[in-house]
């Protein structure tokens, strides 16, 4: 028996996967393939709050923004950015406390697109630094991102 669906590389609606902009396998029909992020949300899971709808072949939600159900595949944890306005994670201001740094750099490190990962490291240290000029940054980031 033939292998169908998502084992074949195939997702609802019959379009196959395929490779984004920053390497990652998402659905062919996937909102991250038209728009930059932060200008569609992303759910955990389908739902009936951003149904599949057959004649487009995408998800919206009932505002019609477009709507991601895979947030693993396109490395932005569930949120409303477009409809609710959510900054994206390296968008997101940094902890004004330096215990809460390795957190926001690894979640943020891990959605941004290759251009903002040096602000994103730029900003954990200055604010590491700020409280404690004797810290070893390159091992609080290695510890954080390991």
């Amino acid at each position: 028996m033939l292998p169908t669906g998502e084992a074949m590389g195939m997702q609802e609606g019959g379009k196959p996967f395929t490779m984004d902009g920053g390497g990652r396998l998402v659905c062919g029909v996937c909102p991250s393939l038209r728009y930059p992020g932060g200008q569609f949300d992303v759910v955990s899971k389908p739902s009936r709050d951003c149904p599949f709808d057959p004649a487009t072949g995408y998800r919206f939600t009932a505002l019609g923004v477009p709507v991601c159900v895979h947030p693993e595949r396109v490395g932005l944890p569930p949120a409303p950015y477009a409809s609710g306005g959510v900054p994206l994670p390296w968008q997101t201001p940094p902890p004004a406390s330096a215990a809460d740094v390795p957190a926001w750099v690894r979640t943020a490190v891990a959605a941004a697109p290759p251009e903002a990962c040096t602000e994103v490291i730029e900003q954990a240290t200055k604010l590491l630094l700020a409280a404690d000029p004797g810290t070893d940054v390159v091992a609080v980031l290695r510890a954080a991102l390991g």
